[in-house]
């Protein structure tokens, strides 16, 4: 049986990252794609970003993280409180059906539209459907 279902994990230890994710994208129960990319830079490379859900609702979540880091000095935390803040009130946003995991040099944050912004303290964090 091939499985079905999508994994984010990001995994930090000794003062290091590491965030990957598999590569298949599904329409209903159909495998479309076995080689997308979930895992993005962001920041010029000092953040990591990998996402589960909708491709292109995840790829608008990207852009408009992107945008909050920059607002924002590239502090991560203040800027996943925003994107926050707008995903559960944008009438919009709150359509978008995905998840972040987003990690920098020292934080490891997940982020909901339902207004979740959590940060493990295991520094051990999972999403998607595979991830249970």
């Amino acid at each position: 049986m091939k499985i079905r279902s999508t994994t984010v994990l990001a995994v930090r230890r000794e003062g290091e990252v590491a965030v990957a994710a598999d590569g298949q994208v599904t329409l209903d129960k159909t495998i479309v794609k076995e080689g997308a990319l979930k895992v993005r830079r962001l920041a010029g490379g000092s953040v990591l970003a990998g996402f589960a859900g909708g491709a292109a609702d995840a790829f608008s979540l990207f852009s408009r993280f992107e945008a909050k880091l920059e607002e924002h000095g590239r502090r991560l935390e203040r800027a996943a409180v925003e994107l926050v803040r707008d995903w559960r009130s944008d009438r919009a946003l709150r359509r978008l059906e995905a998840l972040l995991v987003v990690a920098d040099h020292e934080r490891t944050l997940l982020l909901s539209g339902t207004g979740d912004l959590i940060e493990p303290d295991d520094g051990i964090v999972s999403i998607g459907s595979g991830s249970i």
